[in-house]
């Protein structure tokens, strides 16, 4: 036809590229075994080969463009890949102790993957630093900021009443995301929005630690029986050790905290925790894609097929019933920038970053950390040598206590043996809470860490977390406010009739201007599971 431009058939053999392998798949005789190749133009294929050293198969005599998955078995590998699938009339038996796959044009090797000890299900890719292992399925999101917008933020037990009423305010859409689901509160919230015709979906984990309870099941079985579709990530191949997340995409606004959806986190009834919910269309369109793919993966599956003839645990106590005086109320500010952050695709090294790039302080707040190599503790050590103010809390809860005391003490006797501006104590609530659970961080006063992501390795490399770092004096001094109530502890008293917010207002005058620098961004250690994961 005159006007249309012939398509420009590519011969550079840069055009053609070996990205992925996949060689030990979950079923049974290795069978879905494939290949990615990268074509950045149209490209014909019919001088190409793969070989892995014993085997030479030619690829078809086909032009191609984009991310084409050699396989077999194409019905096994649609389910596994996004790529365009093209069919193999004979593949190589790619061997889970190691091999070698070249990529050759005209029996000039084009690129070769090397790899040793395929773990199941996981995909290999090459990279600078070697070859990268990753759970077929798995995502591999970017740090994603956007431009500061109205920003609500909150604390537990506090502020309890806020997540509930977010839910309770949609009109389109929920996409509730957790560990675990058990809250009265929150439940009916869901129903409620299902009746009225808000599509709700919810996605929770399907086996945490310690196994799934009675509590849990009537739960999930109550929103599927009314409509709400609920999906939980319990399969092979698993993408993540734990669905750790913990936020909420309503209809245009997204919720984060760092607290489950139960009792004694959302319901307010036992943790210290922290939340805030954001408008910007990015961060929310962000989330929602998360959410998506999450629960569209291989290991995801449907509540009522999941539940068929399986037990569920009993549940290990009463729920969480405890009451604590509303003295910190939420507020809300324009910040100047937004990031998401997610685990395990992004969050450690923008943490890691953050962290590397305090010049003045650092404050934690967090149920435990790890060991005394963990990273993240790593990086605010060596804040604290290049002189950072550093203060870090945590949980004196009953099942943390005696280590965290002992980090503590290290932490304590290291900065007096240094002479650092460090200084380190476990939490005395004084009947404000019942223990800390939250994840915080809040950086040179201006920059604070809002999730789920724990300071250990597992939850760092493993899970999958949800975090939004925020930048802006006004929100980083409202939690600054929490964190030295929090502090403080037992010597801490707020005057009857005095609002918060005014000594808030006081310390935001206070705080200097300064500039911001952003960018992007296992072994499982000691008690991290079963602690942890919480």
């Amino acid at each position: 036809m005159a006007g249309v431009a012939p398509v420009q058939l590519s011969n550079d053999t840069r055009s053609v590229t070996l990205t992925a392998v996949y060689p030990n798949p979950v079923p049974e005789g290795d069978a879905g075994e494939f290949v990615i190749l990268n074509v950045t133009a149209p490209t014909p294929l019919e001088n190409y080969t793969l070989t892995d050293g014993e085997a030479r198969v030619a690829l078809p005599n086909r032009t191609v463009e984009g991310q084409i998955a050699l396989t077999t078995a194409p019905n096994l590998t649609r389910d596994r890949t996004d790529a365009r699938i093209l069919t193999l009339d004979q593949g190589l038996a790619l061997a889970n102790g190691g091999d070698r796959v070249t990529l050759a044009r005209g029996g000039d090797p084009v690129e070769t993957i090397r790899y040793a000890d395929a773990p199941e299900g996981e995909v290999a890719t090459p990279g600078r630093e070697g070859i990268r292992w990753r759970p077929i399925g798995a995502t591999d999101f970017p740090v994603v900021a956007a431009t500061g917008e109205s920003t609500r933020a909150f604390v537990f037990p506090d502020g309890a009443a806020v997540p509930a009423e977010t839910l309770a305010g949609a009109d389109e859409r929920i996409l509730l995301a957790g560990y675990t689901l058990t809250s009265v509160r929150v439940r009916r919230a869901l129903v409620a929005a299902s009746r009225r015709g808000v599509r709700v979906r919810v996605l929770v984990d399907g086996s945490p630690v310690g196994g799934l309870t009675q509590r849990s099941a009537r739960t999930l079985d109550t929103l599927a029986e009314r409509g709400v579709e609920v999906t939980v990530l319990s399969g092979d191949p698993a993408r993540y050790a734990f669905h750790h997340a913990k936020y909420a995409v309503v209809d245009g606004r997204a919720l984060v905290t760092t607290e489950n959806w139960k009792p004694a986190g959302t319901g307010g009834h036992a943790s210290r925790g922290w939340g805030v919910i954001v408008g910007s269309e990015r961060i929310v369109t962000a989330l929602a894609a998360t959410f998506r793919a999450d629960a569209s993966g291989l290991d995801a599956r449907a509540w009522r097929r999941y539940r068929v003839e399986r037990r569920f645990e009993p549940a290990d106590g009463p729920p969480a019933n405890g009451t604590f005086p509303k003295r910190v109320a939420p507020r809300r500010f324009d910040p100047e920038r937004i990031e998401l952050l997610r685990a395990p695709d992004n969050a450690e090294r923008r943490v890691r970053r953050l962290l590397r790039n305090a010049d003045r302080t650092i404050r934690i707040e967090q149920v435990s950390i790890g060991s005394r190599r963990q990273p993240f503790l790593r990086a605010t050590l060596a804040a604290a040598r290049r002189g950072v103010d550093v203060q870090i809390l945590l949980s004196g809860a009953w099942y943390v206590e005696e280590e965290n005391r002992e980090l503590v003490e290290w932490l304590n006797e290291r900065a007096a043996r240094e002479d650092l501006s460090l200084s380190a104590r476990l939490a005395d609530p004084n009947g404000r809470f019942e223990k800390i659970h939250a994840k915080g961080v809040i950086v040179d006063d201006d920059q604070v860490l809002v999730g789920s992501l724990n300071w250990n390795n597992h939850s760092a490399r493993a899970n999958r977390e949800v975090a939004i770092l925020i930048a802006g004096e006004g929100v980083a001094g409202y939690f600054i406010g929490v964190f030295r109530a929090d502090w403080q502890g037992g010597d801490w008293r707020l005057p009857a009739g005095l609002v918060l917010a005014v000594v808030l207002a006081t310390l935001g005058a206070l705080l200097v201007a300064r500039r911001f620098e952003f960018g992007e961004g296992g072994v499982i250690e000691p008690g991290s599971v079963n602690r942890y994961s919480r």
